[in-house]
């Protein structure tokens, strides 16, 4: 092979993998851990860290004012994702650590335990393997910017930060009602959430530094430090408001931390566009086109290229388009799989769309390594599509289109001599939708597991235009399960 010509086609599936396994992205972490650790042998650290590199777990802090709810919230969440809680109170716990007995020293003296030693201890707490192989909800950390600036230079990088927010007057108030079980450890309120048991309501206490003064200076305190943590973490934090059923407030993390991030890695949109016939796919992939600078691939284009290019495989499906039955589904996949394997459309990217219409064709696409990483099936009810399609005329001299309840001739002489195109019958139409219907099924059955996403496609093109972009151009969010 000469290596001072560019090669006209790009395995498919380079792109492919290094998508799946992230490659950039991990490439990314393994040199600013580099750049952190500084180890003495690179080789050795980079083995071990590719051993036990784990990006799919969660690294979730969960901050907020005092009487947010930190504590229920970021127990229930770690419990749901199978995380490890890390709590100040935890870190405090361990009685092998030093840095513990230090700070512990510090609070018995009624002094604050320095930045420094608190990221210490949180340091040594996510280094664990627990923390490693589960992954961590960090509770109530970094209380200021410099615990963030020094937790990001030690290599601790966040996914999500959740922010509790409340009104003041409400968290004061739920602050003065909170009583503690002293033998459990359980949390009351005495408005809220009241024990029935009076055995538990005779022993419960009164915590300290719960008065309307104390509680007030606390929130003074959290007010002046917050902004300089959300400096810290300014793409991916979130604020949710505490003030309502823990439950809710529960399911809004839970949705923000599924979210995946925006990820700096390269990449080449491979975009399928799935629907029946007139839900507008070929309008989509114009302008999908057009705006992003990828390939617009339309299927039957191909086929009417190869007959006009008389080529080998043009003639192979000469008779088929002029007998008006189907393309065997092994030329149509050589057709387009060609076509996409180009070096256009392997470095810019491609939209799809009329291909493939049954599972073995889509089947045939990912033999050959052409997988989709954006599929869209464009919905649209049967009377809209013959509304669309049935009433379309064509004038035959000026070649120009016409709609008869959308946009009618504008003369009784032009409406006179349009005609209507054989396809545009609805008999026709009727056809290729009853066809549509009998393979949509499976082929949403096929690219589930792909992130397929439905969209209703009977709205105004600029809109359905707007939801695909935003589909494009955000990661998709981790699928929990099929519904």
């Amino acid at each position: 092979m000469d290596a001072t010509k560019k090669p006209l086609r790009i395995p498919p599936d380079f792109g492919v993998y290094a998508e799946e396994h992230g490659i950039f992205d991990m490439y990314k972490r393994l040199m600013c851990q580099l750049i952190v650790d500084r180890p003495d042998d690179p080789i050795q650290f980079i083995i071990d860290w590719m051993k036990r590199d784990n990006n799919d777990v969660s690294r979730i802090a969960m901050i907020g004012p005092p009487a947010s709810g930190k504590s229920g919230i970021s127990a229930a969440l770690s419990k749901k994702i199978n995380s490890v809680h890390v709590t100040g109170e935890g870190l405090l716990d361990d009685d092998l650590s030093d840095a513990a007995h230090e700070a512990k020293n510090y609070i018995s003296k009624s002094q604050p335990v320095p930045d420094t030693l608190w990221v210490q201890l949180i340091k040594d707490r996510l280094k664990r393997k627990d923390c490693i192989r589960r992954g961590y909800v960090l509770e109530g950390f970094p209380q200021n910017r410099q615990q963030a600036i020094e937790l990001q230079s030690l290599g601790i990088m966040l996914k999500h930060v959740v922010v509790l927010d409340a009104p003041s007057t409400m968290l004061v108030e739920r602050q003065a009602g909170k009583r503690v079980d002293p033998i459990t450890g359980d949390v009351y309120h005495t408005t809220f959430d009241w024990p029935q048991d009076s055995t538990i309501q005779a022993r419960l206490l009164e915590p300290d530094g719960i008065s309307e003064v104390e509680t007030r200076k606390r929130l003074a305190e959290y007010s002046r430090q917050i902004d300089g943590v959300l400096a810290s973490y300014p793409d991916i934090h979130m604020k949710v408001n505490a003030d309502q059923p823990k439950i809710d407030v529960l399911a809004q993390v839970l949705s923000y931390i599924n979210i995946q991030q925006r990820s700096v890695a390269p990449h080449t949109p491979r975009v399928l566009l799935i629907g029946p016939i007139g839900c507008g796919k070929s309008t989509m992939a114009k302008r999908l086109a057009e705006k992003y600078k990828i390939v617009d691939v339309s299927c039957g284009t191909l086929i009417k290229e190869q007959i006009a290019g008389e080529a080998k495989l043009g003639e192979a499906v000469r008779e088929y388009v002029q007998e008006g039955t189907r393309v065997p589904n092994n030329l149509v996949c050589k057709i387009v799989a060609d076509r996409l394997t180009e070096l256009d459309a392997s470095t810019k990217g491609w939209v799809l769309h009329g291909f493939p219409i049954t599972m073995t064709q889509a089947q045939g696409l990912a033999d050959a390594g052409l997988r989709p990483n954006r599929i869209f099936f464009m919905d649209i009810p049967d009377d809209c599509v013959i509304e669309r399609l049935c009433y379309r005329l064509t004038d035959p001299i000026s070649g120009e289109r016409y709609h008869t309840l959308y946009n009618p001739p504008r003369s009784s002489d032009i409406k006179q001599r349009c005609k209507q195109h054989l396809k545009d019958s609805e008999e026709s139409v009727r056809h290729y939708l009853n066809e549509y219907h009998s393979y949509s099924e499976e082929l949403s059955e096929f690219y589930w597991d792909d992130g397929a996403v439905r969209i209703n496609a009977d709205q105004d093109p600029q809109t359905v235009f707007e939801f695909i972009e935003s589909i494009l151009v955000n990661p998709l969010p981790k699928k929990l399960g099929k519904e």
